[in-house]
């Protein structure tokens, strides 16, 4: 079995594929099929990734109120990043990646520079609350307290808000 690989699945972060989409690095094809299979798949799912944020963002509420304030930033930081990514499939694009503030920025729409920002501050959750190597010392839960969990709670709401807002606005077409 090869590094990054179990049971034959190619695994991408840890976490296998999903069914049925081939990993096409090698022959400089997409990294994961191609963008109309994907987009296939996936057309119809704006609403759940959005209901998948909002779930996230409670669960960075409740992470906060136990205290776990870098479980409370990581889990604001995904919400955001499942609401940009439900806008982007609701107007139908395709969306992939982590960084909040590139996924604002690649809307077909004028997003403010304070939300592009705010944005940012959530991307800096992505890893360094994870891992104990995203700091020179000490884990990650010695980095982060109630102030950092609130600001990213509050800027993931706002994002959160952003992408409902869009997402409701009617379109021409």
């Amino acid at each position: 079995m090869q590094p990054g690989q179990s049971g034959g699945q190619p695994r991408a972060f840890g976490l296998a594929h999903p069914a049925g989409v081939e990993q096409k690095r090698a022959s400089g094809g997409p990294r994961y099929g191609t963008i109309a299979a994907r987009t296939a798949t996936t057309a119809n799912r704006a609403d759940d990734w959005l209901r998948q944020a909002e779930r996230d963002l409670a669960q960075a509420r409740d992470s906060q109120a136990a205290q776990r304030h870098e479980c409370a930033c990581f889990a604001a930081q995904q919400a955001a990043e499942k609401a940009v990514t439900a806008l982007h499939l609701a107007l139908g694009q395709e969306a992939w990646g982590h960084v909040v503030a590139k996924l604002l920025q690649d809307l077909p729409m004028s997003v403010s520079a304070d939300l592009i920002d705010k944005a940012r501050v959530l991307d800096n959750f992505y890893v360094a609350t994870r891992y104990a190597d995203g700091h020179p010392a000490g884990a990650p839960f010695e980095h982060y307290g109630r102030r950092q969990s609130g600001q990213a709670i509050a800027y993931a709401g706002e994002i959160l808000d952003f992408a409902r807002a869009e997402m409701a606005r009617p379109r021409g077409g």
